[in-house]
C-alpha cells in the first residue's frame, strides 16, 4: 500500500508538471458511470424463483401456528441474501408488518429487539437496555399480529444465547410470526428452526454463464460467437456462487478476446487454503477482479476496511474522505463508486436502516461479508482493528477501526492517517485524545459521546475531514480554527450549539459546513465571510414548535448574511426550514448550482429573478406544498419533484437528459411529447434510480409528439423500488411489456387517467401468486380491457371506464382470483359517472371478498341482483361461517335472508347502494348521494 501510494504521487506530479490532460488509454479498464448503462436486466434476478415458491410453500402450510423459524443456509456469495429478499417483498406477505434487520458477526440481541421495536413501533421509543424491558415493548407489538422478521447474516453458534433471542420472538400470542434467518452455518440452523432448514443449492452452470452474459453485455459484442466457449469455461469457475458470477461478468466487460482466456487460464484458480471448493472459488474471483483494477481503483477500494463488517456507508461521505486522503478528487469517485457497484464490490443498501440516522434522499452502501474479508486482507498490515489482538508497538498502521476513546492515542498511533470509533455512544471522549495523532487527515466520531468537542483537536493540523455530530455543549472550542487544511465539517445533530467560533474565518480550506438541526445558531460569525473556498452548506433545520417563530426571522436573516458574504457558494441545503419566502440576494450567488428546499412547508414563494441564474441546475422543492408555482429556471436547469420537459431548439435535445445524474424519491415528469428521440430516454435510466418510489409520467392531450408514446413508454422504465405509478394522457393502445404488476413487486398505489385510446392492459405474467394493491384509480379509460385476470387491489376507484366494469368473461367456475394467496384481500369499489347497467357488471364476479361499493352518479339499478350476491356470498364466505362454527341451517338462512334484503336494496333506485358484508351483520345499508 504505502508503494501504491507513492507511485499515485508520482503519477500526480508528472500530471501537473507537464499539463496532460484527460484523455483514454485502450490498456486501462474503462471507468463507466452506473448511469450511462442502460441494463433494463439490472432488478431481474436470474434463478432462484423456484426456491422462493419451496419456502413460501413451506410457510403457508405453518400460517397458523404462533412462530414459525425458518433458517436460509449456505456458503457466503450464494444468494441467501437475495433470496429472502424475494420472500419478503413477496406478495404473500403484503398484509404483514415487515422487520430487517441486519445480525453480522457482532451479535447482540439487545441490538435486535431495539432494531424490531424501532421498526414496529407507531412511535418513536427510547432505545431499551433491560431484557424485561425489551420484552414487555416486543409483547405489546407481537401480540395479535401478522408480522414478518428476517435476520440476515447471523453467526452466532453458543446455544445460550441463541435460545435468549428466541424467547424474545416467542413472546407474542394469538398471532403469526415468521421468521427467516440468513447464515452459512448448517449446524446453527438446525439449532434455531422450527421446521425443516433450507439448504441453499449453487445455482447451474448455465445460470451463471447467463448472469455473466448480463454483466458483461455480451449481446452487444461483435465476437460473441468466439468468446462464448470461454465465457462458459469461466462460469464453471464460479461454482454456482452468484456473486462470483457478477463480479466476473462487469469486469469482462471491458475485456478483449485474449483477455478473456486469460481469466480463464489464470493461475489464481489453482491457488486456495480454504477446504470449501465453492468459497475459494469466489475469493479467487473476487481477487481475480481486484487484481486488473487500476492502482487508484485499488486504493479507494481497500479503504473501506476501515468500515465494520456490514455497516451502512454513506456514499458522499466515503467520497469526502477519499478526497481528504488524497486518494481522488470528487469527480473521478462518483465514477469509482460505478465502478465497484459494477463488481459488485459495492452494493446499494435496500435493507431498512436500524436506527434513523439519515435523511431519506442520501445513498448509502453496503459491502458483501466476502467483499469485505478480501478488503481487510489487502490492508491487514495497515489497519488497526480493536479485538483483532494486534500489537501497536513497532507497527506502521495508517488507518484505525476503535471501539474506545476514553483514553489518549499513544505515540504508536502518531502514523495513522484516518481514525474512525465505533460503538463509543456510551463513552466520553477523553479530553487529550489527540494529542499525538499529528498525521490524522480523516477523523469520524460519529459513533462517540459527544457531551463536549474536546481542545486537543486543535493539533491535528493535518485534518482534513472531521465529523462530529450531536455535541452536546453549548459552545465549540476556538481550537477548530487552528486546522487551517480542514475541508469537511459536520457538527449536524446539534441544538445546544449556541454559536460557531468567531474566528472560524481562519479555516480558509474549509469546503463543506453541515449544519443542519444546529436550531440555535442565530447568525452566522463575521469572519465566516473569509470562507472563500466554502462551496457547499447545510443548513437544514426540523425546528421544535416553541422555536418556529423565533427561528423564521433567524433564518431570512442568515440567508441574506449567506447571500451577501458566501458568494462562491455552490451548494446550499435549506431544507425544512420554516421560511415563508427566499429572498431576491439570493441571485448574488452567481455560482449556486444546487438549491435545496424540500419539505419547507410553509414556503409559498421563489422569487422569479432565479431563473437569471444562469449557474443553477437544480432546485428542490419537493414538499414544499403550498408554493403557488414551480420556479421557471433556464433551459438547462431542473426543478423536482415536477419537471417539464422542454424540446430545445433545432436538432438540439431535450431537456430530460438533465435528469440523467439525478436520483430523486418522487418525479413528476410532464409534457412528455416534447422528448425528441428515444435515445433521450434511455439516457436517464429511470431503471438505474434506486430510491426512486413515485413516479408520474403525463403527456399533454392531444399535443404533436416527436416520439411515439407506446415506443417512449418501452424505454421509461421504472426501478423495483417504485411505490406510486401514475401514468396521464397516454395514448397508445395497449402498454408496454414492463407494464405488468410481476415486474413492480413494491407497487402499492396505481393511477391511470385521460387515456381515451387505451384498449388492452396484460395485468400479471404469472399464474401463481397475485400482487396486491392498496390502491388502483382508473379515470377516463373508456376502452380499457384488463387480462387475463383483474390485478388484486384493496380500493378500486373507476371513473368513466365503463368498460371496466363490464368487459370480462361470464363468471361460471370457482373464484380462482381468490385462491392464489393465504387469504382473499378485503375490497372496497368507488365508481363514478359508468352508464352500464349494475346486472353487467361482471368485474363483481371477480371481487371474491368486496365489503364495500359506492356508487357516485345515475346508474340503472333495476334487474337481476345475482351479479352482486355472487361477490358477496362467495364460497370464501361460507367457508368462513362454518369455520365460526355455524351450522349448515344457520348458513342457508342467513343467506335466504341477505338475498332478500339485498334484493329490497337493488329495487330503490336511489335510496342506497353501498352493501357492507360482515360475517355476523348479512347485510348493511349506507345512504349515498346517486
Amino acid at each position: 500500500m504505502e508503494k501504491m501510494r507513492e507511485d499515485l504521487k508520482e503519477i500526480t506530479d508528472q500530471h501537473e508538471k507537464f499539463k496532460f490532460v484527460e484523455g483514454t488509454n485502450t490498456n486501462e479498464p474503462k471507468v463507466t458511470h452506473i448511469r450511462e448503462t442502460s441494463s433494463t436486466l439490472e432488478a431481474q434476478i436470474i434463478g432462484r424463483s423456484d426456491e422462493k415458491g419451496e419456502i413460501l410453500a413451506s410457510l403457508i402450510d405453518r400460517m397458523t401456528e404462533d412462530i414459525t423459524v425458518l433458517p436460509i443456509y449456505g456458503i457466503g456469495g450464494i444468494g441467501k441474501t437475495t433470496l429472502a429478499k424475494m420472500v419478503y417483498n413477496s406478495s404473500h406477505f403484503k398484509e404483514y408488518a415487515q422487520v430487517w434487520v441486519y445480525v453480522s458477526q457482532k451479535f447482540d440481541w439487545k441490538a435486535i429487539g431495539n432494531s424490531i421495536i424501532s421498526q414496529l413501533a407507531e412511535k418513536e421509543e427510547r432505545k431499551h437496555t433491560e431484557m424485561q424491558m425489551i420484552h414487555n415493548s416486543l409483547e405489546k407489538i407481537l401480540d395479535n399480529k401478522k408480522i414478518l422478521i428476517v435476520l440476515d447474516d447471523l453467526w452466532e453458534g453458543d446455544e445460550s444465547r441463541l435460545e435468549i433471542l428466541m424467547d424474545m420472538l416467542r413472546v407474542g400470542k394469538g398471532g403469526n410470526v415468521v421468521v427467516l434467518v440468513t447464515k452459512r452455518d448448517e449446524g446453527i440452523a438446525k439449532k434455531i428452526s422450527t421446521i425443516q432448514p433450507y439448504k441453499l443449492a449453487p445455482l447451474t452452470d448455465e445460470m451463471c454463464w447467463s448472469i455473466i452474459r448480463q454483466k458483461s453485455a455480451f449481446e452487444s459484442r461483435g465476437n460473441k460467437e468466439q468468446l462464448e466457449h470461454i465465457g462458459k469455461d469461466i462460469a464453471l469457475k464460479c461454482a454456482g456462487v452468484a456473486l462470483a458470477a457478477k463480479s466476473l461478468g462487469h469486469m469482462l466487460k471491458s475485456m478483449k478476446f485474449r483477455e478473456w482466456e486469460s481469466v480463464r487460464d489464470s493461475d489464481i484458480w489453482n491457488v486456495s487454503s480454504l477446504k470449501d471448493a465453492s468459497s475459494a472459488h469466489v475469493l479467487a474471483s473476487l481477487k481475480l477482479s481486484y487484481s486488473v483494477m487500476p492502482s487508484y481503483l485499488k486504493l479507494c477500494f481497500a479503504y473501506c476496511a476501515i468500515f465494520p463488517k456490514g455497516h451502512k456507508i454513506v456514499k458522499d461521505d466515503l467520497i469526502h474522505q477519499w478526497v481528504s486522503l488524497g486518494f481522488s478528487n470528487w469527480q473521478f469517485s462518483e465514477k469509482y463508486i460505478s465502478q465497484r457497484l459494477g463488481l459488485s464490490f459495492l452494493e446499494h443498501s435496500k435493507s431498512p436502516s436500524t436506527i434513523k440516522l439519515y435523511d431519506e434522499d442520501i445513498t448509502l452502501l453496503t459491502m458483501h461479508d466476502l467483499v469485505h474479508d478480501l478488503a481487510r486482507s489487502v490492508m491487514d498490515d495497515e489497519i488497526l482493528v480493536s479485538g483483532k489482538g494486534d500489537s501497536i508497538e513497532g507497527s506502521c498502521y495508517h488507518y484505525a477501526l476503535l471501539d474506545d476513546c476514553s483514553k489518549p492515542l499513544g505515540m504508536e498511533s502518531s502514523k495513522i492517517r484516518a481514525l474512525r470509533f465505533v460503538h463509543c455512544d456510551k463513552i466520553k471522549i477523553h479530553d487529550v485524545l489527540f494529542s499525538s495523532n499529528k498525521s490524522l487527515r480523516v477523523l469520524d466520531l460519529s459513533e462517540c459521546s459527544m457531551h463536549k468537542l474536546p481542545d486537543s483537536i486543535g493539533v491535528l493540523k493535518q485534518l482534513r475531514y472531521l465529523n462530529a455530530p450531536r455535541v452536546q455543549d453549548a459552545t465549540i472550542p476556538n481550537s477548530i480554527t487552528w486546522l487551517s487544511k480542514l475541508m469537511y465539517l459536520s457538527l449536524r445533530g446539534s441544538p445546544a450549539i449556541l454559536a460557531l467560533p468567531k474566528s472560524i474565518g481562519e479555516i480558509e480550506h474549509l469546503v463543506y459546513l453541515d449544519l443542519s438541526d444546529c436550531s440555535r445558531i442565530e447568525k452566522l460569525p463575521e469572519s465566516s465571510g473569509r470562507l472563500k473556498e466554502l462551496v457547499h452548506l447545510i443548513f437544514q433545520i426540523a425546528l421544535a414548535l416553541e422555536l418556529i417563530n423565533r427561528a423564521e426571522g433567524t433564518i431570512d436573516s442568515l440567508i441574506n448574511y449567506i447571500c451577501s458574504n458566501l458568494s462562491n457558494m455552490e451548494h446550499l441545503d435549506l431544507s425544512q426550514n420554516n421560511m415563508r419566502s427566499i429572498p431576491e440576494s439570493i441571485c448574488n450567488l452567481r455560482k449556486l448550482h444546487t438549491l435545496n428546499l424540500a419539505k419547507c412547508v410553509h414556503l409559498k414563494e421563489i422569487p422569479g429573478s432565479i431563473g437569471t441564474m444562469d449557474s443553477l441546475k437544480f432546485v428542490d422543492i419537493n414538499g414544499c406544498w403550498i408554493i403557488s408555482k414551480a420556479p421557471q429556471l433556464g433551459s438547462s436547469a431542473l426543478s423536482l419533484p415536477h419537471f417539464g420537459v422542454q424540446p430545445g431548439d433545432g436538432h438540439s435535445s431535450s431537456n430530460l437528459v438533465l435528469l440523467q445524474y439525478m436520483d430523486p424519491m418522487v418525479l413528476k415528469l410532464s409534457k412528455l411529447e416534447n422528448v425528441k428521440s428515444v435515445e433521450e430516454a434511455q439516457r436517464i435510466n429511470l431503471t438505474g434510480k434506486k430510491i426512486l418510489e413515485d413516479l408520474k409520467l403525463e403527456w399533454t392531450p392531444n399535443a404533436e409528439r416527436f416520439v411515439d408514446h407506446k415506443i417512449l413508454m418501452e424505454n421509461l422504465v421504472p426501478p423495483s423500488t417504485l411505490k406510486k405509478l401514475e401514468i396521464c394522457g397516454y395514448s397508445g393502445v395497449s402498454f408496454p411489456a414492463w407494464l405488468v404488476l410481476d415486474q413492480l413487486p413494491n407497487l402499492e398505489h396505481l393511477v391511470l387517467r385521460g387515456m381515451a385510446n387505451l384498449e388492452e392492459w396484460t395485468t400479471s405474467h404469472s399464474n401463481g401468486e397475485r400482487h396486491v394493491l392498496a390502491q388502483l384509480e382508473i379515470n377516463d379509460c373508456p376502452m380499457l380491457r384488463m387480462k387475463p385476470l383483474p390485478p388484486k387491489a384493496r380500493n378500486w376507484m373507476i371513473s368513466n371506464s365503463a368498460n371496466v366494469l363490464s368487459s370480462w368473461e361470464e363468471f361460471t367456475g370457482p373464484h380462482t382470483n381468490a385462491t392464489s394467496s393465504f387469504c382473499a384481500v378485503p375490497t372496497t369499489l368507488y365508481v363514478e359517472n359508468c352508464n352500464v347497467p349494475l346486472y353487467q357488471w361482471r368485474l363483481l364476479q371477480h371481487l371474491p371478498s368486496l365489503t364495500c361499493l359506492h356508487i357516485n352518479g345515475s346508474v340503472d339499478l333495476t334487474g337481476s341482483p345475482e351479479v352482486i350476491l355472487t361477490s358477496l356470498l362467495s364460497e370464501d364466505s361460507k367457508a368462513r361461517r362454518q369455520r365460526l362454527g355455524r351450522t349448515a341451517k344457520m348458513a342457508e338462512r342467513e343467506q335466504l335472508a341477505t338475498q332478500k334484503a339485498t334484493s329490497v336494496v337493488l329495487q330503490k333506485n336511489g335510496i342506497t347502494a353501498a352493501l357492507v358484508r360482515r360475517i355476523n351483520l348479512p347485510q348493511t345499508t349506507c345512504p349515498v348521494s346517486l
